[in-house]
């Protein structure tokens, strides 16, 4: 799985952060979406995806692998 995060996008709602805590952070300075990790685990895959989902400025990108589902 490819998690992007376009932080031109991001309108710091902290969605992100609220429902995947381990795997986005807010930015200090601007709190706009930052990731805290690059690789994943298969456990985290349904928090990616909710993140995304809920994310209300479109700025996390989830990319499958259909070799990692």
């Amino acid at each position: 799985m490819q998690v992007s995060v376009d932080r031109d996008r991001c309108c710091s709602s902290g969605m992100c952060v609220t429902n995947a805590p381990d795997i986005f952070d807010q930015d200090d300075r601007d709190s706009l979406v930052r990731l805290r990790q690059t690789s994943f685990q298969p456990e985290q895959f349904a928090a990616l995806r909710l993140a995304a989902d809920l994310c209300p400025g479109g700025a996390i990108s989830v990319t499958e692998d259909d070799r990692q589902s």
